[in-house]
């Protein structure tokens, strides 16, 4: 697994803290992401700072409790998976690129299993929180718009298809652990990324996925 490290929006920056302690906030949260990850998100925050090798009150410091982390969790995971996207566009200018790295990196996270936290019993809709996903989607969006205009993306797919696509592909098959798939899923993700290159080969059944509807579900 690579180690991960915390991105911070402006908005969730109050004050410039120290690099010792913003070294202590990354460790944190990079530890909790794996623990959260193994063993879902009621792991006992005492061996989250053991992990991150910070002392409990430390943790408390950053975290007042489990839902900031399980949220900031998230919200790092979210600008992370954004970023490789932008910077993906930015070096090549392909959409298409971009889309690709945007995918893996999402399976790099692990997505597929942080984001049913999102749906569990902390706020979701808390500021921070709906800006990270706002962002995450309106750059999907406007990667895939432009791999269409290119004739990259065939055009009967959305953002919802995408984000299905990779929570599925990701996820590990029930009752076997999320090591057990990292053998297969950038292959398979790979795959599904193939079937969405332009032209299509066939008419996909259903309608488009949208965004609207993954909320509604």
């Amino acid at each position: 697994m690579r180690a991960a490290t915390t991105a911070n929006p402006e908005q969730r920056k109050a004050t410039r803290p120290r690099a010792d302690a913003l070294r202590n906030r990354e460790r944190i949260v990079t530890a909790a992401r794996e623990m959260f990850v193994e063993h879902g998100p009621e792991v006992p925050l005492d061996e989250i700072a053991r992990r991150a090798g910070v002392g409990n009150a430390t943790l408390y410091r950053n975290f007042p409790d489990r839902d900031a982390l399980v949220r900031e969790v998230v919200c790092s995971v979210m600008d992370r998976t954004a970023r490789a996207a932008e910077q993906a566009l930015a070096e090549t200018g392909d959409a298409f690129d971009a889309l690709e790295h945007f995918v893996h990196a999402s399976a790099d996270e692990r997505i597929s299993a942080l984001c049913p936290m999102v749906s569990s019993t902390f706020d979701r809709h808390h500021p921070d929180l709906e800006a990270a996903r706002e962002r995450v989607e309106h750059l999907v969006e406007e990667v895939m718009d432009r791999a269409k205009g290119a004739g990259q993306l065939r055009p009967d797919v959305g953002v919802g298809d995408v984000m299905v696509a990779v929570a599925q592909l990701s996820r590990p098959p029930a009752g076997t652990g999320c090591g057990s798939i990292d053998r297969f899923v950038h292959r398979h993700l790979q795959l599904f990324l193939d079937g969405l290159r332009a032209p299509a080969r066939s008419a996909l059944p259903g309608v488009t996925a949208t965004l609207e509807d993954l909320r509604r579900a």
